[in-house]
């Protein structure tokens, strides 16, 4: 038996009944979406799920039959375009007015198209001699959370999991967003620092796909639970090694590499949708 989730408070007698025809069950109202389950097969349900969410404008996902919410543990979520609403390096590159060709880079990185790590190295080289006070005034001014963060955040501490923020990005944001959300656990770039100039280096090694699964697995042994009682969300390529590793992987608004590779994917909804799947 499958379930599938509708991820809408409200749904027209004409949805309903479209449900109903399709799936062969009746859509059972939740406090903030509907579940119906259904005996088709898994290729059947996928391609109605799609076309539904496509001609609806909503999301419908498919759990994994493997997938125990009763068992989720901890959260691992990805910070640039998806906890928040903006790439960081794209915006302290428009600090110095090179943001298109930034962005160009980060685009192409997030698509799968360029390696990470190099595509970062590359990133951060371009905005050497910028003053430092300019991450403060991407913090200040620029950088906005997505919909339906907080209340995503306040239902997961409801439900005791743990919420660990893993970035390509940079420290200087996730320090301070886990101090602003009360957050459990970050890991990020560090970028080096001389004479309040950025140097147009990252101290250390960089954390791109492979360093944000181990940070998954490693968080995993410290918790003492299985990867398996883990959710993990992303938008970009170098999200996808953390998200195979997970229980439950999101695509967040993702590149369709991202959509293809992940178990369900969020595409009209905000982040408060992701406790749809914990109901």
């Amino acid at each position: 038996m499958s379930t599938i989730v509708i991820h809408t408070p409200t749904l027209t007698d004409a949805q309903l009944s479209r449900l109903t025809d399709t799936f062969g069950t009746a859509p059972v109202a939740q406090a903030n979406h509907f579940r119906l389950t259904s005996t088709m097969p898994k290729d059947a349900l996928t391609d109605a799920c799609h076309s539904l969410s496509q001609a609806w404008q909503l999301d419908l996902n498919l759990l994994p039959e493997s997938f125990d919410a009763q068992a989720v543990r901890l959260l691992i979520s990805d910070m640039d375009s998806t906890l928040i609403g903006i790439e960081c390096v794209d915006e302290i590159a428009d600090m110095l007015g090179i943001k298109p060709q930034v962005a160009a880079i980060t685009e192409a990185a997030m698509r799968g198209e360029l390696k990470f790590e190099e595509s970062l190295t590359e990133r951060v080289a371009l905005l050497e001699g910028l003053e430092t006070q300019a991450l403060d005034r991407v913090m200040q001014e620029r950088l906005f959370l997505n919909p339906g963060a907080e209340a995503w955040i306040d239902g997961l501490k409801a439900r005791n999991i743990a919420f660990a923020l893993v970035s390509g990005g940079f420290t200087y944001f996730t320090d301070r967003l886990k101090d602003r959300l009360k957050l459990d656990h970050t890991q990020a770039n560090v970028l080096e620092v001389m004479d309040d100039r950025l140097t147009g280096r990252v101290k250390g090694a960089i954390v791109g796909a492979e360093a944000k699964a181990t940070f998954l697995t490693s968080l995993c042994a410290q918790y003492q639970i299985d990867c398996r009682q883990t959710i993990a969300i992303g938008d970009g390529a170098n999200d996808l090694k953390m998200m195979h590793a997970a229980g439950l992987s999101i695509a967040y608004h993702a590149k369709p590499a991202v959509q293809a590779q992940a178990d369900v994917s969020l595409n009209y909804g905000g982040l408060d949708k992701v406790l749809d799947f914990l109901a």
